[in-house]
Parts: structure tokens; sequence; C-alpha cells
């Protein structure tokens, strides 16, 4: 959908774009375009100024209130709310390659802690508003100096990554680097199904430290994260219809073994596939 932030850009030199209550509100027919539901490819913030709006993002849903914001990454799956929003928000939406212009990296980008929603203080969410109203002054103009825009772009990634990383979990500089290391591998290598120890190599660290740092910001194993992520890949396929059956998706996904892949689908979420597609009639 990158291509899409180019058609709807509000920068001549950007692929960027921000909507408010009054401002930047797709006419009826380009959101038809859209859909309901898709899979993102670009980063995608929800900041609620006033009142509160429900999403589902990979199948959950989240209540997102007043000083909170929804964070939705490039391929997850996004079904937008049948209700209006509340009374006040702000939308941003932006690629990749917006993303390599800034001066920095932001950890919380990865979703390291798996949460999808960040809540701020009063402080903070007075300052994140600001930011966004900045921006929106700049983007009602296609020809505002991209640099403007990314200077107030970085400034809200870093209030976005402080609250992310608040002061009851702020972790260790070295081992956050890892485990983004690791879940950034696993995104890319998925499907090849790589080994505990090839991915530890990869990261050059030990195996045993590799299963610790995995366990202490996700709470599984390494071979448990990269397996419910491959079965969140396929409950998303399946749910969405990206697949013709279950024979190719267990392929597509890097299974030799589709009865193998059956089976490990019924033990991640209690339910066969057959019941998995029972549910999706009444969705």
């Amino acid at each position: 959908m990158g291509s899409l932030l180019d058609d709807i850009k509000q920068n001549d030199k950007l692929p960027i774009r921000l909507v408010s209550p009054g401002f930047g509100q797709l006419p009826s027919d380009e959101l038809f375009k859209q859909g309901h539901t898709h899979r993102k490819a670009y980063y995608f913030f929800l900041f609620m100024v006033d009142g509160c709006t429900q999403h589902r993002v990979d199948l959950q849903q989240f209540d997102i209130h007043t000083n909170e914001l929804l964070i939705v990454l490039p391929h997850q799956m996004h079904e937008l709310p049948k209700s209006k929003h509340g009374s006040d928000y702000f939308k941003i939406g932006f690629d990749e390659s917006c993303l390599s212009l800034l001066p920095r990296q932001y950890p919380f980008l990865v979703n390291p802690l798996n949460t999808q929603k960040v809540i701020f203080s009063p402080a903070a969410a007075a300052r994140l508003k600001s930011i966004f109203e900045i921006l929106l002054e700049l983007l009602s103009v296609m020809t505002t100096d991209p640099e403007l825009i990314l200077a107030h772009l970085n400034s809200l990634l870093t209030e976005i990554n402080a609250a992310y990383f608040n002061a009851d979990r702020v972790p260790a500089d070295e081992k956050l680097s890892k485990y983004i290391d690791f879940k950034v591998f696993v995104e890319n290598n998925l499907t090849d199904h790589p080994t505990i120890r090839e991915i530890a190599e990869k990261l050059a660290i030990n195996t045993n430290s590799l299963y610790g740092i995995v366990k202490q910001y996700s709470g599984l194993s390494p071979k448990e994260f990269m397996i419910n992520r491959l079965i969140l890949e396929a409950r998303r396929r399946l749910y969405y219809g990206e697949s013709a059956s279950v024979k190719t998706l267990a392929f597509e996904l890097g299974f030799n073994d589709p009865e193998y892949f059956s089976r490990l689908f019924r033990k991640v979420t209690g339910k066969t596939i057959a019941a998995f597609f029972q549910d999706l009639s009444g969705k």
C-alpha cells in the first residue's frame, strides 16, 4: 500500500498523510477503495485527543481512549471500526522511505514489548497534541520544506518511543538491541524456519543468551516465539482469505508436511483449522 500513500500524500516529496476531524479526510470513493480491512504496508498511528474508538489489529480488538495511541505496523492486519471515532483525534501514516530520512532509530517501531497501545501522561499527551497540530499546519501545503516535516516527525516518534518504554519497563539497551535484531531476523526469515543456533550465530551471541533475552521480553522461548509468529501469519491469511487451501498455506509458510502444520495450528490456537473456519463464518 505504499503506492496508496504516494497517491494521497500531503507533501510533494514525502509519502506521509495526516488526518483529523477537520483535516485530510478522504472522499468516500477513496475510502471504499482502501477497504474496511487491509494489510498495512506503512506505519500508522491513531492518537485519541478526546473520546474512544475500537480497532482490530491482527484479530485482536483494542479500545483506544483519550490520551492513548494505537500502533499499526507494516504487514499487520488492520480492521477499521464500524462506528465513528471519538470527537477529536489525529491519524498519521508514513512508509519506510520516509522513516529512512529521519536522524535516528526508534526501537518501539518493531514493537519489542508486543503491545499495540501506548498510554500517555497528561503532560506528554499535551506535547504530542502540539506536535500533531504543527504537522497538520505543515502538511496543509504540499510544497512545505520536507526538513520541517521530518524535524517534527522525529519529535513525534521520540515522544512515542519514550512513552512506549515507560519508567516501569525501561530495558537494558544492549539486551533490547539484541531482541530487536532477533525480531527483525525472524520477520525476514520466517518461512525459512531458521534454527535457534543459526539465529544466535547471526546475532553473535550464544544460544543461552538468546533464550534469556527472548524470554525476558516476550515471555516465550525463541522456538515458541517463532511458532507463534508463524501461526499468527496463518491466522491472518485464513481470516482474510489470502490462501486457496490449507495445503497451499502450509507450503507458503515453509511447512513440508501440511498435517504437521495443522497439528501445530491446533496446539497454538486450541482450535482445528476447520473449527477456525467455522468461527469465521459468523464473523
